[in-house]
């Protein structure tokens, strides 16, 4: 069975400005590592030069589309499916952050999605990098998964002051290739889970 997830509109338009040019939280151990670096402009939201990784085992297309449900300029997303182990399959459209800067600032600061489902991070290689979630308002969940999409593991995340000394890390179960970031307690409507599997490429369905 296959179903197609509606993607949400939470706030208004300055909201949504906000959101996207603050993109938010990100590794808190080497690739990412260290003090988030100033928030990205709204303009500076666009694909990584070359286009996104090549990925094994995941049809991640070169470039991900423009946004076409925001109408920001820049802002970057892809089409992405959950199959769960049922094999019921969830589609949805995410926010990509595919070279060091964006996947460091991740979420930060950002309390509307504008629509989209969450954000997914991108790497060429295996990693396992944990995250955490210093200036990150808004309570989230993280899943991980390896070069082949498939499940490593998820946990909820909570939200920590800038001026918080010690942070917590959440740490992954094993290396993974992508990891993708959703308001907390999402990630049961997308099917995630253990068993499931993660699909990206193609441009979003139309938010209507």
């Amino acid at each position: 069975m296959t179903t197609a997830r509606s993607t949400r509109r939470r706030a208004s338009a300055v909201a949504l400005a906000v959101t996207l040019g603050l993109a938010g939280c990100g590794g808190a151990s080497g690739d990412g590592a260290g003090t988030p670096a100033d928030p990205l402009a709204v303009d500076e939201l666009a694909p990584p030069a070359g286009g996104a990784p090549a990925v094994e085992g995941v049809d991640l297309p070169e470039a991900p589309g423009p946004s076409e449900r925001t109408g920001l300029p820049g802002a970057v997303e892809t089409a992405a499916s959950i199959t769960a182990a049922d094999g019921t399959v969830t589609g949805c459209c995410l926010l990509v952050a595919a070279d060091a800067e964006r996947r460091q600032r991740g979420l930060m600061e950002v309390t509307d999605l504008g629509g989209y489902d969450g954000m997914v991070f991108v790497w060429d290689h295996d990693v396992e990098t944990g995250f955490w979630m210093r200036n990150t308002p808004t309570p989230l969940s993280i899943a991980w998964f390896d070069a082949a999409g498939d499940f490593v593991s998820a946990t909820d995340m909570e939200p920590c002051p800038d001026d918080e000394e010690d942070c917590p890390i959440y740490p992954p179960e094993g290396p993974y290739r992508f990891a993708v970031e959703v308001f907390q307690g999402d990630l049961d409507d997308l099917g995630v889970g253990p068993g499931s599997r993660l699909t990206l490429g193609g441009a979003c369905a139309d938010a209507g």
